[in-house]
This record gives structure tokens, sequence and C-alpha cells, in this order.
């Protein structure tokens, strides 16, 4: 494309109510580009994760700039790339494309989103032993957040004990000093009787997915809570978890730092992240869906 002009794209199901191209396409404008961020939604394309490969090659012919992935993406995309950054290659999941220099390279911006937002949404909060929910693509990246932020004891639950197991197994690799270990639904009440805080990383919870991941009963007001879901921000997890005095982060701030590393990606240019904050605050605001 020309120069200060992008298209750019998000890979997903069910993405109609994402932030994503108001986020990127506002702070665009506030810097003077041409920049169209479009929705690829498998729902709409009739198509399953299955063909995330022959959507990112139709992107690449189309002469998109770059593409972010989502659920259920982030994992399945991997073989459809040439490279893969550092990042990337350590979690096994991507979500974000660079199409530069005839090659698609994989880049993992939910990492340094969900780490920046948690040091400043849960400033001082206990690490040493948490329980994270979700060991997919979003899981593999706020699981490297929290062993780099000092987490010591990290428990993976996920309803597919071989995945969480698998990304434990991972992590381990890459900090063999910390311990992580993987469970299933039936060691959710024992563990979190006993840890610091919770990280909810799975779908639940969204507008397209509503309900909790588990009973509210097991809350306790010991516990902080974090969420990776921000549509809506007040899931059923955090309404539950504050009307018991918990301590709480919302998903806003994951979203708009994860959006803000991928725009820095696409255009080699320095997005104003207070700004972006603030837009997330601001789409949170309208109800219903946008595209």
């Amino acid at each position: 494309m020309t120069a200060g002009a992008y298209l750019v794209g998000l890979i997903g199901a069910g993405i109609s109510t994402s932030f994503s191209p108001a986020l990127h396409e506002r702070e665009a404008d506030r810097q003077g580009l041409r920049y169209l961020y479009k929705l690829l939604d498998l729902d709409v394309l009739g198509g399953g994760p299955e063909q995330v490969g022959d959507v990112v090659r139709a992107a690449r012919d189309l002469g998109y700039d770059g593409l972010n992935i989502t659920h259920p993406c982030k994992q399945t995309v991997i073989p459809h790339l040439d490279a893969l950054d550092t990042q990337a290659a350590a979690l096994g999941a991507v979500n974000t494309i660079v199409f530069r220099d005839g090659l698609a390279t994989g880049h993992n911006t939910d990492v340094t989103g969900f780490g920046a937002a948690f040091t400043r949404g849960l400033p001082g909060a206990p690490v040493s032993h948490v329980v994270q929910i979700g060991a997919g693509g979003a899981g593999a990246a706020v699981a490297h957040a929290m062993l780099t932020l000092g987490t010591g004891h990290l428990t993976l639950v996920d309803t597919d004990e071989s995945r969480a197991r698998s990304l434990a197994a991972s992590l381990k690799a890459r900090f063999p000093v910390r311990r992580v270990v993987a469970g299933g639904p039936r060691d959710l009440a024992r563990e979190l009787a006993r840890c610091d805080g919770l990280v909810h990383a799975t779908p639940t919870g969204m507008s397209a997915h509503p309900g909790m991941p588990f009973a509210p009963e097991l809350l306790h007001p010991g516990l902080w809570v974090a969420e990776v879901v921000y549509r809506p921000l007040e899931t059923r997890l955090l309404a539950e978890a504050r009307a018991l005095g918990c301590t709480t982060l919302d998903g806003s701030g994951m979203v708009a730092l994860q959006a803000a590393d991928a725009f820095r990606f696409f255009t080699r240019r320095e997005p104003d992240v207070e700004r972006m904050l603030a837009d997330v605050t601001d789409l949170a605001r309208v109800p219903g869906p946008r595209s």
C-alpha cells in the first residue's frame, strides 16, 4: 500500500463486537494515517478454525499489511506462517501477523498487553500462588506473563486436561525454577481455597458465551480476580467477585495495551497508550455490536 496507508484485519469466530477496529482506526486517525481495519469473521465466512490458513493467504494476496488473530485460531494459525518471533514460538500462540519483506511473521502481544495491564491495575498484588482457568491461546500468553511477573506456583485448570498438561510442560521448560502444575475442574475448589489470585482466560463471560466458568461459591474475599474478557467489561465472574469484596481487574487494559503493541508492529509508529486506554472506556459505554 502507499506510504501512510494500512490495511489490516482480525481473524476469529463471533467477533462482531470486537473493539479492535475502533481502537486501531481511532489511533491512526489521530496520527494522520489512512488505516482500514476489517473483521474476517469465520462465522460469517462459513468456515471453522481449520480455514484460518486460507484466510491468511487471501489477506496476503489482497495486500494486507497485517492481521490480528483471536479465538479459536491463535494456535491453529501457526503452521500457515513463515516465521515466528521468539516469544510467539515459545508460547505456541500468535495474535498478530505482520506481512513484510515477503514473509508472514507471527508475534504475540497478549503477553505484553496482559503483563502491563496487571502491573497497572493490580499494583502490589501477591502473585506467589496463582490459579489460571484456561490453557488455550490466550491462556498461554497470560500464564507466561504471570510467570514473568514473579509467580512461583501456577496452577493451570482446563476442561481439556491434556491441553493444560501440554502448556504446563512448555512453561516449565522455559521457567525451570517455577512450579507449574496442571489440573481439571475437579481441582478448582482446593486450589482456589489456597491461592493468592485467579486469572480467567477462557471465552466464558463474553457476550456470545455468557455465564460463569465455575460455581460462584468457590470464590472468597481473599482472592484477587483478573479477567481477559472485555465485552462486557463487567462479566458475571467479576460481578460475583466484587460482591464478595475481591480486588478485580477487568479486560480493558489488556485489550487496549495488546492493541497498542500490535499497532506498533503494523505501522512502526509509537501509539499513545493513554489515549487507547481511554478509547476502551469510551467504547464500553456504547451497548451492542460494532464493526
